[in-house]
Protein backbone atom coordinates (compact mmCIF):
# COMPACT_ATOMS: atom_id res chain seq x y z
CA UNK A 1 0.00 0.00 0.00
CA UNK A 2 1.10 3.56 -0.74
CA UNK A 3 0.99 5.55 2.51
CA UNK A 4 0.43 9.03 1.00
CA UNK A 5 -2.09 10.99 3.04
CA UNK A 6 -4.64 13.22 1.39
CA UNK A 7 -5.16 16.79 2.56
CA UNK A 8 -8.07 19.22 2.71
CA UNK A 9 -10.64 16.63 1.66
CA UNK A 10 -14.30 17.64 1.94
CA UNK A 11 -16.00 14.71 0.17
CA UNK A 12 -15.27 11.12 -0.83
CA UNK A 13 -16.66 9.97 -4.16
CA UNK A 14 -16.63 6.28 -5.03
CA UNK A 15 -16.84 4.41 -8.29
CA UNK A 16 -19.49 1.67 -8.15
CA UNK A 17 -18.72 -1.54 -10.06
CA UNK A 18 -15.66 -3.37 -8.80
CA UNK A 19 -15.11 -0.68 -6.16
CA UNK A 20 -18.21 -0.87 -3.95
CA UNK A 21 -20.21 -3.59 -5.72
CA UNK A 22 -18.88 -7.07 -6.47
CA UNK A 23 -20.08 -7.93 -9.97
CA UNK A 24 -17.77 -10.94 -10.43
CA UNK A 25 -18.85 -13.21 -7.56
CA UNK A 26 -22.39 -13.75 -8.89
CA UNK A 27 -20.92 -14.54 -12.30
CA UNK A 28 -18.51 -17.08 -10.83
CA UNK A 29 -21.42 -18.80 -9.06
CA UNK A 30 -22.92 -19.45 -12.50
CA UNK A 31 -19.77 -20.97 -13.96
CA UNK A 32 -21.04 -24.51 -13.50
CA UNK A 33 -24.18 -23.81 -15.49
CA UNK A 34 -22.33 -22.16 -18.34
CA UNK A 35 -19.50 -24.65 -18.53
CA UNK A 36 -16.03 -24.33 -19.99
CA UNK A 37 -16.82 -21.10 -21.84
CA UNK A 38 -17.76 -19.23 -18.67
CA UNK A 39 -14.48 -17.42 -18.05
CA UNK A 40 -14.20 -16.41 -21.71
CA UNK A 41 -17.77 -15.12 -21.63
CA UNK A 42 -17.30 -13.06 -18.47
CA UNK A 43 -14.00 -11.53 -19.59
CA UNK A 44 -15.33 -10.60 -23.01
CA UNK A 45 -18.58 -9.20 -21.60
CA UNK A 46 -16.78 -6.86 -19.22
CA UNK A 47 -14.27 -5.78 -21.86
CA UNK A 48 -16.96 -5.00 -24.41
CA UNK A 49 -19.07 -3.23 -21.78
CA UNK A 50 -16.20 -0.80 -21.20
CA UNK A 51 -15.23 -0.51 -24.86
CA UNK A 52 -18.78 0.25 -25.96
CA UNK A 53 -19.13 2.97 -23.33
CA UNK A 54 -15.90 4.64 -24.39
CA UNK A 55 -16.61 4.29 -28.12
CA UNK A 56 -20.11 5.73 -27.79
CA UNK A 57 -18.69 8.75 -25.99
CA UNK A 58 -16.04 9.24 -28.68
CA UNK A 59 -18.66 8.90 -31.44
CA UNK A 60 -21.18 11.14 -29.70
CA UNK A 61 -23.76 8.34 -29.78
CA UNK A 62 -24.79 7.94 -26.17
CA UNK A 63 -27.18 5.37 -24.79
CA UNK A 64 -27.64 4.34 -21.17
CA UNK A 65 -25.44 1.78 -19.44
CA UNK A 66 -28.20 -0.83 -19.25
CA UNK A 67 -28.34 -0.91 -23.06
CA UNK A 68 -24.55 -0.92 -23.29
CA UNK A 69 -24.37 -3.81 -20.84
CA UNK A 70 -26.96 -5.79 -22.80
CA UNK A 71 -25.28 -5.13 -26.15
CA UNK A 72 -21.93 -6.22 -24.71
CA UNK A 73 -23.46 -9.42 -23.33
CA UNK A 74 -25.15 -10.21 -26.64
CA UNK A 75 -21.85 -9.80 -28.47
CA UNK A 76 -20.00 -11.93 -25.92
CA UNK A 77 -22.58 -14.73 -26.00
CA UNK A 78 -22.56 -14.81 -29.80
CA UNK A 79 -18.76 -14.80 -29.89
CA UNK A 80 -18.42 -17.82 -27.57
CA UNK A 81 -21.33 -19.64 -29.18
CA UNK A 82 -23.96 -19.55 -26.43
CA UNK A 83 -27.61 -19.18 -27.43
CA UNK A 84 -29.61 -19.15 -24.20
CA UNK A 85 -32.17 -16.35 -23.69
CA UNK A 86 -32.86 -17.51 -20.14
CA UNK A 87 -29.19 -17.24 -19.21
CA UNK A 88 -29.02 -13.79 -20.80
CA UNK A 89 -31.96 -12.56 -18.73
CA UNK A 90 -30.46 -14.04 -15.57
CA UNK A 91 -27.06 -12.43 -16.12
CA UNK A 92 -28.62 -9.04 -16.80
CA UNK A 93 -30.68 -9.27 -13.61
CA UNK A 94 -27.47 -9.86 -11.65
CA UNK A 95 -26.62 -6.17 -12.12
CA UNK A 96 -29.75 -5.19 -10.20
CA UNK A 97 -28.92 -7.24 -7.11
CA UNK A 98 -25.18 -6.96 -6.60
CA UNK A 99 -23.73 -7.36 -3.12
CA UNK A 100 -21.39 -4.77 -1.68
CA UNK A 101 -17.92 -5.95 -0.76
CA UNK A 102 -17.62 -6.79 2.97
CA UNK A 103 -15.45 -3.71 3.66
CA UNK A 104 -17.84 -1.16 2.14
CA UNK A 105 -20.40 -0.28 4.80
CA UNK A 106 -17.99 0.15 7.72
CA UNK A 107 -15.59 2.20 5.59
CA UNK A 108 -18.24 4.62 4.41
CA UNK A 109 -19.40 5.06 8.00
CA UNK A 110 -15.83 5.78 9.07
CA UNK A 111 -15.48 8.37 6.30
CA UNK A 112 -18.74 10.00 7.37
CA UNK A 113 -17.45 9.98 10.93
CA UNK A 114 -14.69 12.31 9.80
CA UNK A 115 -17.33 14.81 8.72
CA UNK A 116 -16.93 14.13 5.00
CA UNK A 117 -19.72 13.83 2.47
CA UNK A 118 -20.01 10.57 0.53
CA UNK A 119 -21.24 9.87 -2.98
CA UNK A 120 -21.13 7.41 -5.85
CA UNK A 121 -20.17 8.55 -9.34
CA UNK A 122 -20.73 5.76 -11.84
CA UNK A 123 -21.28 4.95 -15.48
CA UNK A 124 -24.27 2.90 -14.34
CA UNK A 125 -27.76 4.08 -15.26
CA UNK A 126 -29.92 5.57 -12.49
CA UNK A 127 -32.08 2.43 -12.36
CA UNK A 128 -29.06 0.14 -12.10
CA UNK A 129 -27.45 2.22 -9.36
CA UNK A 130 -30.64 2.64 -7.34
CA UNK A 131 -31.21 -1.11 -7.42
CA UNK A 132 -27.64 -1.91 -6.36
CA UNK A 133 -27.56 0.71 -3.58
CA UNK A 134 -30.90 -0.45 -2.19
CA UNK A 135 -29.93 -4.12 -2.37
CA UNK A 136 -26.68 -3.40 -0.50
CA UNK A 137 -28.55 -1.24 2.06
CA UNK A 138 -26.25 1.75 1.50
CA UNK A 139 -28.93 4.38 0.89
CA UNK A 140 -28.59 6.08 4.28
CA UNK A 141 -24.78 6.12 4.10
CA UNK A 142 -24.53 8.04 0.84
CA UNK A 143 -25.31 11.72 0.39
CA UNK A 144 -25.65 11.32 -3.37
CA UNK A 145 -25.72 8.64 -6.06
CA UNK A 146 -24.63 10.22 -9.33
CA UNK A 147 -25.03 8.64 -12.76
CA UNK A 148 -23.18 10.00 -15.76
CA UNK A 149 -26.49 9.68 -17.60
CA UNK A 150 -27.09 13.31 -16.62
CA UNK A 151 -24.19 14.30 -18.90
CA UNK A 152 -24.73 11.69 -21.65
CA UNK A 153 -21.02 10.83 -21.62
CA UNK A 154 -19.09 8.10 -19.87
CA UNK A 155 -16.07 8.25 -17.62
CA UNK A 156 -13.25 9.01 -18.15
CA UNK A 157 -14.61 12.05 -20.04
CA UNK A 158 -14.00 15.18 -17.92
CA UNK A 159 -17.69 16.14 -18.09
CA UNK A 160 -18.57 13.00 -16.14
CA UNK A 161 -16.27 13.97 -13.26
CA UNK A 162 -17.47 17.58 -13.42
CA UNK A 163 -20.91 16.26 -12.43
CA UNK A 164 -19.58 15.44 -8.96
CA UNK A 165 -18.03 18.89 -8.56
CA UNK A 166 -21.20 20.73 -9.52
CA UNK A 167 -23.63 18.51 -7.63
CA UNK A 168 -21.63 18.34 -4.40
CA UNK A 169 -20.54 21.97 -4.60
CA UNK A 170 -16.95 20.96 -3.84
CA UNK A 171 -13.99 21.82 -6.06
CA UNK A 172 -12.00 18.98 -7.59
CA UNK A 173 -8.86 19.32 -5.39
CA UNK A 174 -11.02 18.82 -2.29
CA UNK A 175 -12.60 15.58 -3.50
CA UNK A 176 -11.13 12.17 -2.75
CA UNK A 177 -12.07 9.84 -5.60
CA UNK A 178 -11.79 6.08 -5.04
CA UNK A 179 -11.83 3.53 -7.84
CA UNK A 180 -10.70 -0.04 -8.45
CA UNK A 181 -10.38 0.62 -12.19
CA UNK A 182 -7.03 1.84 -13.47
CA UNK A 183 -8.53 3.76 -16.41
CA UNK A 184 -10.90 5.53 -13.99
CA UNK A 185 -8.01 6.38 -11.69
CA UNK A 186 -6.17 8.04 -14.58
CA UNK A 187 -9.25 9.93 -15.75
CA UNK A 188 -10.10 11.21 -12.29
CA UNK A 189 -6.50 12.22 -11.64
CA UNK A 190 -6.33 14.10 -14.94
CA UNK A 191 -9.51 15.93 -13.95
CA UNK A 192 -7.94 17.07 -10.68
CA UNK A 193 -9.33 14.84 -7.94
CA UNK A 194 -7.13 13.43 -5.20
CA UNK A 195 -7.36 9.80 -6.31
CA UNK A 196 -7.02 6.58 -4.35
CA UNK A 197 -6.59 3.36 -6.30
CA UNK A 198 -8.32 0.41 -4.64
CA UNK A 199 -6.10 -2.35 -6.01
CA UNK A 200 -8.01 -5.38 -4.72
CA UNK A 201 -6.23 -7.85 -7.02
CA UNK A 202 -2.66 -6.55 -6.74
CA UNK A 203 -2.55 -5.53 -10.39
CA UNK A 204 0.31 -3.53 -11.93
CA UNK A 205 -0.51 0.15 -12.48
CA UNK A 206 -1.75 1.34 -15.85
CA UNK A 207 0.90 3.14 -17.89
CA UNK A 208 -1.13 6.32 -18.12
CA UNK A 209 -0.61 9.91 -16.94
CA UNK A 210 -1.87 10.99 -13.53
CA UNK A 211 -1.32 7.92 -11.33
CA UNK A 212 -3.13 7.61 -8.02
CA UNK A 213 -1.92 9.65 -5.06
CA UNK A 214 -2.37 6.58 -2.86
CA UNK A 215 -2.91 2.85 -3.37
CA UNK A 216 -4.79 0.53 -1.02
CA UNK A 217 -5.67 -3.17 -1.04
CA UNK A 218 -8.94 -2.89 0.90
CA UNK A 219 -11.35 -0.04 1.56
CA UNK A 220 -10.66 -0.39 5.27
CA UNK A 221 -7.34 1.35 4.63
CA UNK A 222 -9.01 4.48 3.25
CA UNK A 223 -9.98 6.40 6.43
CA UNK A 224 -6.38 6.45 7.66
CA UNK A 225 -5.39 8.37 4.53
CA UNK A 226 -7.86 11.17 5.17
CA UNK A 227 -7.17 14.18 7.35
CA UNK A 228 -9.46 14.34 10.37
Amino acid sequence: MSESRLTDIEACVFDAYGTLFDFMSPMVRRRGRIGEKADQLFELWRRKQLEYSWLRTLMGRHTDFWRVTGDALDHAMKTVGIDDPGLRAELMQVYLSLDAYPDVSATIEAVRGKGLRTAILSNGSPTMLTAAVNHAELTKQLDMVLSVEERAVYKPHPSAYQLAVETLGVTAPHICFVSANGWDVAGAGAFGFQVVWLNRNDNPPELLPHPAMAEIRTLEELPALLDS
